[in-house]
């Protein structure tokens, strides 16, 4: 083993220490006995390759890709063996592998070309990649004996979901003939998305490649695997050779565990799951698929933070396969992809459109002008007559932004928003209690207003729980029923007349469609801080939308409160393309991302300054800060009393052809902390997606 010093640069006039090659009485494999490894280190200045010997007993066992163990400054630590080698460039003595825990090559050449990218984009470990693209060791798993494999018969290829969209069939002739197209698609309202992306799955399958389908929730998993089963692609069991398996964190250790096998020995040739699953080693990959790419939920919460799409992007690149971001909408990001010339767009004509969407409807204060003293209620006179027509012919969705009762209240005198007395945080009502604390649950008992004295309490975003209240109220004798992370997600609803109250992203599908959707509180939306919020917004309120029936089947989406222009009429005008290129034209003048790159450096002062002044950063780069924040910038691990009550953030801005160069140094920075053990808390994001 090379010492941990030899993994900082040599310092002038010292040579490294040298090693014999082998310990004393330690046989060597007979081929290539040196095996190079990555270990399970978590500091970034032991992010490199360590050598060690190959004894003769593991030669056969020890290959590239698979798990060992070893022993690493006095403690034995695992390991992955990233190839083998007939020499090594230190001549001293090399630690002997200790041994072998699975000979199974979960790490594989891709893998790891995939977790170096990573890596040196976002300024991170290849460790922490490794760890999010390999699920831990299942053990009984691994050795559990398959049958042999029976060939899955082809799936079928309609292409029927693409036909109405312009370039879609040709997607498709592509993707059989073995090529490797890259678009950006804007999906037709409906549920036929999951149809679309199995008929592309399909495509690719038929040329003898295979398909990665990466999507924002379970039950959205579940939508693409029902597709995948109706073009003739069955799920995989261990008789099969083909077929798909699901990968997500919710599925346990041994089902993951089971599915991560099976595509990694090339028995299952497509995998769909949530974020993990862009990892996924798909033998022969030709299609990868990102699912409403704009999804918050499609940004890793764990070092190095990566984003789904930019996984699979650098992965398509990497093998040459296509790519498919698709969405009701369309990010800012694809935007860049399209104008760029990176990938084409997939959508369909005007007519096409006013054909297959919904009449939509914006209830603003200047449209309900003479609506009376009723404009201003939450539910308008308006669209309390839209929904009582809409339930004689069927369900009605009503999308809140927020769960719960009351989640966040403000002064009834000044209308400042109330904070807690102890933490500064939110206040939210609940319906079986007072007052209290979004943040440390503090009971607000005695509270007054900061700002004016007062002690009354308003509500200023009213959840789920209080709507469904409120409109059961309101229509009597009509079922009401909610879907979200309280009550539960529901999947499918019947066509018969019911209210469906539900939050972003739990909305269900309704046989048939909805005859109805109304979108609340529009201005909670547009209105709060963040420099994905009209984005955010017209991703939200298309997909609820894209539920409803068609126009000429009374379809009617009805947008309530005064949101922002711009993503206003983008739902008006059903034109989400038309919002990206706005967007990302004012992003572009404002030196936003994702016109530009960016990376933000939170921790205490010192640690901070120390950090970010190592950097040598390319030309035109700025430096914004450092400024005060709260303990939660620094991630859930920080809270409040921990000792870190004041950190700051800095803002690192350069041009996109400076991205590399900025991550690069971060990332050499960060081992340099590292390797001096300077003490603060220092937490570096690149690309980050909200920066509050």
């Amino acid at each position: 083993m090379t010492s941990p010093e030899e993994s900082q640069p040599a310092l002038p006039g010292l040579a490294p220490r040298r090693r014999r090659r082998a310990p004393a009485g330690v046989r060597l494999a007979q081929d290539r006995p040196v095996a190079r490894l990555v270990l399970e280190l978590t500091p970034p200045h032991l992010d490199r390759l360590f050598d060690y010997a190959v004894p003769a007993d593991l030669a056969e066992a020890a290959l590239e890709g698979t798990r060992v163990r070893v022993r690493f400054a006095g403690k034995l630590v695992s390991g992955y063996v990233v190839e083998r080698a007939e020499d090594t460039d230190h001549d001293g003595e090399l630690a002997p592998l200790r041994a072998v825990t699975s000979t199974e090559p979960t790490m594989t050449p891709e893998v790891w070309r995939l977790a170096n990218a990573i890596a040196e984009r976002y300024a991170g470990t290849r460790q922490d990649v490794l760890r999010l693209a390999i699920p831990p060791r299942h053990a009984r798993v691994e050795g559990e004996t398959w049958p042999e494999p029976e060939p899955v018969a082809p799936p079928r290829l309609s292409g029927e979901a693409w036909t109405d969209l312009q370039g879609g069939p040709a997607l498709l002739t592509h993707l059989a003939a073995g090529h490797s197209p890259r678009a950006v698609w804007t999906a037709l309202p409906g549920p036929e998305w999951s149809d679309a992306i199995a008929e592309a799955v399909a495509a690719c399958l038929a040329s003898g490649r295979g398909a990665v389908v990466v999507v924002p929730t379970a039950t959205h998993v579940a939508r693409v695997a029902a597709a995948l089963e109706r073009v003739g692609v069955p799920p995989w069991r261990a008789g099969l050779d083909g077929g798909f398996v699901t990968l997500q964190a919710d599925d346990g250790p041994a089902p993951r565990y089971r599915a991560f096998l099976a595509a990694l020995r090339g028995r299952a040739r497509v995998v769909v799951g949530t974020r993990a699953a862009a990892f996924a080693p798909v033998e022969r990959l030709g299609l990868a698929v990102c699912w409403q790419d704009g999804d918050t939920l499609h940004a890793e919460l764990r070092a190095p933070y990566p984003h789904v799409r930019e996984v699979l992007a650098i992965r398509a690149e990497h093998a040459g396969a296509a790519l498919l971001i698709g969405s009701f909408s369309r990010s800012t990001a694809a935007q860049r992809l399209v104008e760029t010339g990176w990938a084409h767009p997939v959508a369909a004509t005007r007519a096409t459109v006013r054909e297959r969407a919904p009449r939509v409807r914006a209830l603003t204060s200047q449209e309900l002008a003479r609506e009376g003293a009723s404009a201003h209620a939450r539910i308008p006179s308006a669209a309390h007559r839209a929904v009582l027509d809409a339930l004689a012919r069927g369900p009605v969705l009503v999308q809140v932004p927020r769960r719960g009762y009351v989640p966040v209240v403000a002064c009834a005198r000044c209308r400042a928003v109330a904070g807690c007395a102890r933490c500064s945080g939110p206040l939210g009502l609940r319906k079986d209690g007072p007052a209290s604390c979004s943040w440390c649950g503090t009971l607000a008992r005695g509270w007054r207003c900061s700002q004016c004295g007062g002690d009354g309490l308003r509500s200023v975003r009213v959840g789920s729980e209080r709507t469904a209240e409120e409109l059961g109220r309101a229509f009597p004798g009509t079922r009401v029923r909610q879907s979200g992370s309280g009550p539960g997600v529901l999947e499918e609803i019947p066509a018969e007349p019911a209210i469906i109250v539900a939050t972003p992203g739990a909305e269900p599908v309704a046989e048939g469609g909805y005859a109805a959707a109304l979108l609340l509180d529009a201005a909670v939306w547009t209105g709060r801080w963040g420099l994905h919020a009209g984005e955010d917004a017209v991703r939200r309120w298309f997909e609820a939308a894209a539920l409803v029936r068609p126009a000429g089947e009374d379809g009617q989406v009805l947008l309530v409160g005064d949101g922002a222009p711009v993503p206003t009429q983008a739902l008006v005008r059903w034109d989400p393309a038309w919002f990206a290129e706005r967007e990302l034209a004012e992003r572009r003048e404002l030196r936003l991302p994702p016109a530009v790159r960016v990376a933000t450096v939170t921790g205490t002062r010192e640690a901070v300054d120390a950090l970010v002044g190592r950097l040598e950063l390319p030309e035109g780069a700025e430096v914004l800060g450092p400024v005060a924040v709260s303990p939660r910038a620094l991630g859930p691990g920080a809270q409040l009393g921990d000792g870190l009550e004041a950190p700051v953030r800095v803002l690192l801005r350069v041009g996109y052809a400076g991205g590399a160069r900025l991550a690069a140094e971060l990332r050499a920075s960060l081992a340099v902390r590292s390797a001096r053990r300077e003490g603060g808390v220092a937490r570096v994001v690149v690309d980050p997606r909200d920066i509050d």
